[in-house]
C-alpha cells in the first residue's frame, strides 16, 4: 500500500497536496473509478462529501465498515456538501438506534 491518497477538487487537492498526500482530482462521474483505485493502493483515503456522494450503493459504507484501508469523508473547499453526520454514521455502522 501506498502513501495516504485524497481524492476531491482542484483546489483541495492543492492544500493536501502540500501535506505531502497523493491528491487526486476528479470529477463526480468519475469518483468510483478513483475510489476503487485508491481503497487498493493506499493506507488512507480522504474523500470531499460531494464525492463520496456520487459513489454507487453502499460502496462508501462498506468501505469504512472494512476499516481498511481507514477511509474519511471532508468538506472540500468550498464547503458545497459537507460530510455526513458522523454520529448517526457510526451508529449506523454499529446498528445502534437512538
Amino acid at each position: 500500500m501506498t502513501a495516504p491518497v485524497f481524492i476531491g477538487d482542484e483546489v483541495s487537492a492543492a492544500a493536501y497536496r502540500l501535506a505531502g498526500m497523493d491528491a487526486r482530482v476528479s470529477e463526480p462521474v468519475d469518483a468510483p473509478r478513483a475510489f476503487a483505485r485508491a481503497i487498493g493502493e493506499a493506507t488512507l483515503v480522504i474523500i470531499t462529501a460531494n464525492l463520496a456522494a456520487a459513489l454507487p450503493g453502499d460502496t462508501l459504507e462498506q468501505a469504512i465498515r472494512l476499516a481498511e484501508p481507514l477511509v474519511v469523508v471532508v468538506p472540500d473547499a468550498g464547503s458545497r456538501q459537507l460530510p455526513e453526520d458522523l454520529d448517526g454514521a457510526v451508529d449506523r455502522v454499529l446498528g445502534i438506534e437512538r
